[in-house]
């Protein structure tokens, strides 16, 4: 057979692509030995998934000076009192309302508002604050120490202790101080209208005073016609009486019916209109001169006159916690009787008769007085507003927005929040989740701000064995100002502040009681 050759159509040509010549490729540069940011890598390297926060140190520029450019500047504010370290970086967190208003300007006024549960450190803050700013020439004023806290603190800056109580100390409360000798002062160097202002501020406060101890009283204020009879009441007196008057004085020249009342009485000429129009009010006042749940403490001369150069306490602690009512007023007396004396240094130094004066004014237990009866936010809201703020500083301590708020008023619960809203300063310990609303509704807090202060107000852990275990929020509290982030800080105490005879020891029975049975 022949052979058959098969032939196949040769396929076509297709026009190949041209290809762009390919870039050349920077060339890398080769890679320094050593670390990364988080450590060396590859196997072995040890290199850091997370990067722990560094301690920071401070010091001055002469002693930092070798560390730079490893030197940053201050992530709080070194300006005040030292409280303790951030509670994040370690870093010294200074802060008292007199430095940040007067020096570094970080606040509007000298105010702060210090919330917190009991046992937290309330008083401790409150007390390294005044004895640094003691350090700088600062009187502090403690103007009602319920619990006795602040009396070996003042002791041991050398200032003065004024025990009140039943039959321990009475304060007169229609003393009006040092106001009159203040005002002759003032009038001999030929300042009269600075004398008329301080006897003006002193007739408002006796006023204030007097309306307060009857809202007490009462539960209720008195009318206005009855606030309008004590103020003629107090013109007339000061007029006839020779010396310093006490409430029964006051009470006799209501008694006796003299023309200037009968006219603000509206009795038309006819004395039994005038008696009865004043009964009520008598009545009140002999309550308060002659014993009733108020006792005679504001009855009778002032035992201890306060001094002005120095630092100062009012020690109330031996009233009892029952008297609800009694320490609501002598809380009210002793802030009257501290602000008085405070604008009579203002206006001495105002004219160059007293060198000048800064005070710092702590207001403990703010809730007791608010809760005393209805109208009682106004009374200190008047108490506070009338002090001029010429070189004074003021601390308000409550535990909870809740004591605040838990008035029947709501125009009082509205005054009562603006205590808190008006401060320069907040400084806020351990509280409940259920306090968060309220106390966000008057400053602004972040979410995780506000687990840190829910976290801070936990118990201890149990523990069997008896050992001392403090609350995991003991001494910690957050500074806020405003809407900047807070700051928060762990209180750091000294050998001289702790211990069962240090200043901050406020359970010193029961150590007695400890080591007798130990």
């Amino acid at each position: 057979m022949a052979r058959m050759k098969l032939f196949t159509r040769p396929a076509r040509k297709t026009a190949t692509p041209i290809k762009a010549a390919p870039k050349k490729k920077a060339e890398k540069e080769p890679r320094q030995p050593g670390p990364s940011a988080r450590g060396w890598t590859g196997r072995g390297g040890g290199m850091a998934q997370l990067v722990p926060s560094v301690k920071e140190y401070r010091g001055t520029t002469v002693q930092v000076c070798g560390l730079w450019p490893f030197s940053s500047g201050a992530s709080s504010p070194m300006i005040g009192v030292p409280l303790g370290r951030h509670e994040e970086t370690q870093a010294t967190v200074c802060c008292d309302p007199i430095s940040w208003f007067q020096r570094a300007r970080l606040i509007s006024n000298p105010s702060a508002f210090i919330l917190g549960k009991p046992g937290l450190g309330k008083s401790t803050v409150v007390r390294r604050m005044f004895i640094g700013l003691s350090a700088q020439g600062v009187h502090p004023l403690i103007l009602g120490d319920l619990k006795g806290e602040h009396v070996k603190a003042v002791q041991a800056l050398g200032g003065q202790v004024i025990k009140l109580g039943r039959g321990v100390g009475y304060l007169n409360i229609l003393d009006p101080g040092q106001a009159v000798e203040a005002a002759q002062l003032l009038e001999d160097s030929g300042h009269h209208e600075d004398a008329a202002r301080v006897r003006a501020d002193a007739h408002g406060r006796r006023l204030t005073m007097v309306v307060s101890l009857i809202t007490i009283s009462r539960n209720n204020p008195p009318t206005d016609q009855e606030q309008t009879i004590l103020d003629r009441a107090l013109r007339v007196l000061d007029d006839r009486f020779d010396g310093v008057p006490v409430l029964k004085d006051l009470l006799d020249v209501i008694i006796s019916a003299p023309d200037e009342l009968r006219q603000v009485a509206l009795d038309r000429g006819d004395m039994t209109v005038y008696l009865q129009e004043t009964r009520a009010l008598e009545a009140t006042l002999l309550g308060l001169t002659g014993g009733g749940k108020l006792g005679e403490i504001f009855s009778r001369h002032t035992t201890n006159p306060m001094m002005r150069d120095r630092a100062v306490v009012f020690d109330v602690s031996s009233i009892d916690e029952t008297e609800t009512d009694l320490q609501a007023a002598i809380l009210l007396a002793c802030w009257s009787y501290g602000f008085g004396t405070v604008n009579v240094a203002n206006a001495l130094a105002d004219a160059g008769l007293e060198p000048r004066r800064n005070y710092f004014v702590v207001l403990d237990e703010l809730w007791r007085a608010l809760r005393a009866g209805k109208g009682m936010v106004d009374r200190v809201d008047a108490l506070t507003r009338l002090n001029r703020s010429v070189g004074v500083g003021q601390i308000m301590i409550s535990h909870t927005m809740s004591d605040l708020l838990a008035l029947p008023a709501e125009e009082d619960r509205m005054k009562a929040r603006g205590f808190v809203e008006r401060s320069g300063m907040v400084i806020c310990g351990g509280l409940p989740a259920s306090e968060m609303p309220l106390l966000t509704s008057a400053i602004p807090l972040s979410r995780q701000e506000q687990q840190k202060l829910i976290s801070w107000q936990d118990p201890p852990a149990w523990d069997s064995r008896g050992l001392d275990v403090e609350p995991p929020g003991r001494g910690k509290f957050l500074i806020k100002v405003g809407g900047r982030p807070g700051i928060p800080v762990l209180v750091g105490l000294t050998s001289l502040e702790q211990g069962p005879d240090g200043v901050n020891d406020t359970e010193g029975k029961w150590h007695e009681n400890s080591e007798k049975f130990a």
